[in-house]
């Protein structure tokens, strides 16, 4: 029978989210903690990748199992399991033919920065030593939503087969005072996209691009020709959608 388990992680001590041959990783906790308590091998399937040090507030994977007598009670002995860094929402059964990963219709990122100095917000946020200029950053994140190719912020040499993506927001929210994030949903995202996509917007920020030349960046479908990766600990996946599905 097929499981769905709904659970929110701190990536700061972890590798990402995918199982790694030398480095620890979330998969590879649930994995432990499933298996130690269904006393089978079980293996979950997450609804995409988070990299090192990236954090989800909302994460969804699957996995399969015999039939479990009580999900709820399932969720609490996990939780108990568990490191203090992942946390269980629920579990709950799901049909066979649904899949974390390709059942989902969206997903939705954001990326959190501030200017003055706070000890309360350096673990999740990245502090930025000058003041951007947050609406012509916003001028070219609306470039991106009339676009479809993503490779100039695609992690190179990655093994997908396509780089198409259907981003339907992107925009920087102003939370208070100096404390912003970038929100981002598309219907998949690449390798390493989202952190691309912010810095090569903060590179319009601080004036060191300007509109013209992130459109060509856009039109390279060169990853060298975009900005630098910004810090993973900023961001955080927040959503993901099923639409039809019962979640």
């Amino acid at each position: 029978m097929r499981y769905l388990i709904a659970l929110s992680y701190d990536g700061t001590n972890y590798h990402g989210w995918q199982v790694q041959p030398h480095s620890i990783s979330v998969q590879q906790k649930v994995n432990e903690a499933l298996s130690l308590l269904l006393r089978a091998e079980i293996e979950v399937t997450g609804a995409g990748r988070t990299d090192t040090g990236v954090c989800a507030a909302k994460m969804f994977a699957h996995f399969d199992a015999p039939e479990i007598e009580d999900v709820v009670k399932l969720a609490d002995r996990l939780n108990r399991v568990l490191p203090q860094d992942i946390a269980v929402q629920y579990v709950k059964q799901v049909s066979e033919d649904f899949h974390a990963r390709f059942s989902a219709t969206h997903r939705t990122y954001y990326y959190y920065v501030y200017t003055r100095k706070n000890p309360f917000l350096r673990h999740f946020a990245t502090q930025l030593y000058y003041a951007p200029d947050y609406q012509l950053m916003n001028e070219a994140a609306k470039l991106l939503l009339d676009v479809s190719d993503f490779t100039s912020f695609s992690k190179l040499h990655t093994d997908v087969k396509t780089n198409i993506c259907n981003v339907t927001r992107a925009q920087w929210v102003q939370i208070e005072g100096d404390y912003w994030r970038f929100e981002i949903t598309a219907d998949r995202f690449l390798r390493n996209m989202v952190r691309a996509v912010v810095g090569t917007l903060l590179e319009v920020g601080r004036g060191r691009m300007t509109i013209e030349a992130f459109k060509q960046v856009i039109a390279s479908k060169n990853r060298c020709a975009a900005g630098d990766s910004a810090p993973g600990k900023a961001l955080q996946i927040v959503d993901v959608g099923y639409e039809g599905w019962d979640i």
